[in-house]
């Protein structure tokens, strides 16, 4: 099956239906809207965006769902290193995600440091924190949005089992 981030929308919004939220590309930027239904936008047509997107999403509790990008703050590109580690820090979780459901779909998962104007490259703090998140959902158990997203996306793209030997992509 191609890689189409078309049919992404469409399997997140029929999962999701019941919790009135949206998947849509062609954003200049990834942003989450609540609202009725609240959309969650990943960037042009990317299909490794909206892979990023929604686990970001699958990890924002309740009270980050009613804010405006999950209420984080986004520094834009060019950060310096102080703020590029603060970004860093919250961004194990969702690439951690990311990798799992790349994998699940066959898509190659490329470690982000989000950050081309500055330092381009992910710390090797960023890719240990990342792979040994990955290690820990994968052996505590994922988050139920998270689940079902990595459940639908095997069942569609035939993917096989994320598993922690799996290696990140370098950019």
């Amino acid at each position: 099956m191609p890689f189409d981030p078309a049919d992404l929308e469409r399997l997140f919004d029929r999962l999701f239906q019941p919790l009135d939220t949206v998947l849509r590309g062609g954003a200049s930027e990834p942003l989450y809207e609540p609202g009725r239904p609240s959309v969650l936008h990943f960037r042009e047509d990317y299909f490794a965006s909206a892979l990023h997107e929604v686990a970001h999403w699958c990890v924002a509790g309740p009270q980050r769902r009613q804010q405006v990008d999950f209420g984080y703050w986004y520094a834009p590109d060019g950060r310096d290193a102080d703020t590029q580690r603060r970004f860093e820090q919250v961004e194990a979780r969702p690439q951690a995600l990311e990798w799992i459901f790349a994998e699940a779909c066959g898509w190659p998962f490329v470690l982000s440091a989000d950050n081309v104007e500055g330092d381009a490259r992910p710390s090797e703090a960023l890719a240990a924190a990342v792979a040994d998140r990955k290690a820990r959902y994968l052996r505590d158990g994922l988050p139920t949005r998270a689940r079902r997203f990595r459940e639908a996306l095997q069942e569609v793209y035939g993917g096989g089992e994320a598993g922690a030997e799996g290696d990140a992509v370098s950019p």
